[in-house]
């Protein structure tokens, strides 16, 4: 009886007998012998064991230890559906978002596009012999400069996104 119940219990808990022997500190072979019914562990031993297998010492000493009955598999299976259902729901409306998120940067950069060609760089016809016009007109200067420069790479980016994050929806 407590030779099954240790198999049982060790299978159940996925350790090999390599694994608990390493952890209550005895060889390999004395874990078999035990499991074969050709020794027993001492005292101390079988309290080192029932708290390395998370049993109590009564189970490993009687209770017979019977696998899982097929409507707990089923129960089991059916929480894990749930829990599947749910995150699938996540990943949706974090492709919405995502989706939403890169075209807004899209329409953005389109907008600042339009707002630039409707503006038409006022600045470049101020007087740069005033200190205070001279450097607002710089720094102006310098963030169109940077904006013409990075937003067609950024709106490239934002539309292969939302190809990217499109295309992969259609293959789940």
């Amino acid at each position: 009886m407590l030779n099954e119940n240790i198999r049982a219990i060790r299978k159940a808990r996925g350790l090999s007998q390599q694994e608990l022997a390493v952890q209550l500190n005895v060889v390999r072979q004395t874990l078999s012998k035990w499991e074969q019914g050709r020794s027993v562990p001492d005292a101390d031993m079988l309290i080192a064991l029932s708290q390395a297998l998370e049993t109590p010492v009564s189970t490993l000493l009687g209770e017979t230890v019977s696998p899982p009955a097929a409507e707990d598999m089923k129960a089991i299976a059916a929480k894990l559906e749930v829990v599947n259902l749910q995150l699938a729901r996540r990943k949706c409306v974090l492709r919405w978002w995502a989706q939403g998120a890169l075209a807004a940067v899209c329409a953005a950069l389109l907008l600042g596009f339009v707002l630039l060609a409707l503006w038409g760089s006022p600045y470049l016809g101020w007087d740069y012999g005033d200190p205070e016009t001279a450097v607002i007109g710089v720094g102006l200067h310098v963030l169109e400069w940077i904006f013409i420069r990075a937003a067609p790479v950024l709106l490239i980016a934002a539309a292969a996104g939302i190809f990217l994050v499109r295309r992969k929806k259609t293959e789940e």
